[in-house]
């Protein structure tokens, strides 16, 4: 069975850092693009990383870049979403997501979804 399960989600301080984990069953990471999206009470799904299953390019949205980091761990069958200068504004669900193909900021692009872990930014 093809799963992927996100875990790490949390409450964190304004300016702090958080990393959440992609841990995938049944198939094997590396051979998919990995996206990670959130989404805020009220608001549309917004995707915010992406790393590829070719060559291990990322891709990051304008309101995370410099922030957030996407990265693999093959041995691990796992993708982390390391977050660091944590807003209020970043308050939200996170998923992760897989793709066959290339990288895509767009959730419809996405196959599989995990169940998701909150992410809140609150002092």
């Amino acid at each position: 069975q093809v799963q992927v399960v996100e875990s790490g989600g949390g409450l964190v301080q304004p300016g702090g850092s958080l990393r959440v984990s992609c841990a995938a069953s049944g198939f094997t990471l590396e051979s998919y693009a990995i996206g990670w999206f959130r989404q805020a009470p009220g608001k549309e799904r917004e995707g915010l990383a992406c790393i590829s299953n070719s060559d291990g390019s990322t891709y990051y949205a304008d309101s995370v870049k410099g922030r957030f980091t996407i990265s693999r761990d093959n041995a691990k069958n796992t993708v982390y979403l390391q977050m660091n200068s944590l807003k209020p504004e970043d308050t939200a669900v996170y998923y992760c997501a897989t793709a066959i193909g290339s990288c895509s900021l767009r959730s419809s692009w996405f196959d599989y979804w995990g169940q998701g872990t909150q992410v809140t930014v609150s002092s």
